[in-house]
């Protein structure tokens, strides 16, 4: 089989595509053979040797990637919910950048026939991601008005379609104007484009009462003017910090990575109880115990996909040759939707 593993943090250079033998799944897992494997930013974070949990977890080597789909080639013993030959899609902490992936086989659910292999691969994550967000912590409800930063991205779209399909005013916030359509088509009632007007200005104009709810995924650039442009009982939801690492750069710039520490809030106990709002934050990776959490999110997700309420994300292919191109993609913020690659 093959897979991309990162010997130790640094550039693109450090994604090695290698040939290793064939895992075997254990009791209780199931081994899939790959037809495609999502990427996301915090791939790139992985590479850089930024992720806390993949050092908590993997540490070096590794290979990067938390969601896949494709065909069930061999099952362990106790395996009940598939069998050898199913189509499937699903996730894992770490690891997914391969031919052969072997997972706990609650980890894995049957390919619904709206998504294929490349649009399955892509979902998990950042609808996961989302519906934590969204349906977890802050409960989004008919009439809310919401703000979503990197509206066009892939966590951005899955967070606008569900803030959609409750029916809250969502606003997108995207960096430049060909992204726009990309948030409008996902639900957005309207767009604020960072390159051609004043985020702030215009988000008072749009939502002069403030936000019940800013989803905020950038760190140091934007937290405290999310924060601030809360109404009260609103609530901030951190899940990232891309705005740390610099545009087009595939390392740290450790001077930049430093000042952005700094210059992130700090937010006080007795401030929040006296502005009466709310700030939560959570790490995707961390979730992976948490079992009936996780099927509760799929199935719900996987029914609003039937009954049309989400919609398969925009996705741009490129074979897992081409690992280096896609996190290059990444660090530029060229990319909409999602990206994956094809085994």
């Amino acid at each position: 089989m093959q897979r991309v593993t990162i010997r130790k943090p640094g550039g693109l250079e450090r994604l090695e595509l290698e040939t290793v033998p064939e895992p075997l799944p254990g009791p209780g897992q199931v081994r899939v053979a790959t037809r495609a494997v999502g990427v996301n930013f915090a791939d790139c974070v992985v590479r850089l040797g930024l992720y806390p949990s993949a050092r908590e977890y993997v540490g070096w080597p590794i290979t990067p990637g938390f969601e896949f789909s494709g065909v069930v080639s061999a099952i362990g013993e106790r395996v009940e919910n598939v069998k050898v030959g199913d189509r499937v899609f699903g996730v894992t902490r770490f690891g997914a950048y391969a031919s052969e992936v072997v997972v706990d086989a609650q980890l894995v659910k049957p390919l619904p026939e709206e998504l294929d292999f490349e649009h399955a691969a892509a979902f998990p994550t950042v609808f996961l991601t989302a519906w934590y967000a969204v349906r977890e912590l802050v409960r989004v409800r008919p009439g809310m008005s919401v703000l979503v930063h990197s509206a066009a991205g892939g966590v951005g779209c899955a967070l606008t379609q569900l803030c959609k399909a409750s029916n809250a005013r969502t606003i997108g916030v995207v960096s430049s104007a060909h992204k726009r359509d990309t948030a409008l088509a996902q639900g957005a009632d309207a767009v604020i484009v960072k390159s051609q007007e004043a985020l702030w200005p215009t988000a008072e104009r749009l939502c002069p009462d403030g936000f019940h709810v800013v989803l905020d995924a950038n760190g140091a650039e934007t937290l405290r003017d999310s924060y601030r442009h809360l109404r009260p009982t609103g609530r901030l939801v951190i899940y990232g910090f891309h705005t740390m690492l610099s545009r087009g750069k595939d390392r740290p710039n450790w001077l930049k990575l430093a000042w952005d520490f700094l210059r992130t809030p700090r937010f006080n106990p007795l401030d929040l109880t006296n502005d009466n709002k709310c700030v939560l934050a959570f790490n995707l990776s961390y979730l992976f115990d948490e079992m009936p959490l996780f099927h509760e999110a799929m199935d719900d997700l996987i029914a609003e996909l039937k009954a049309g309420r989400v919609r398969p994300l925009p996705v741009k292919a490129l074979p897992l040759e081409e690992v280096r191109e896609a996190h290059r993609l990444l660090h530029a913020g060229e990319t909409v939707g999602k990206l994956v690659l094809t085994v």
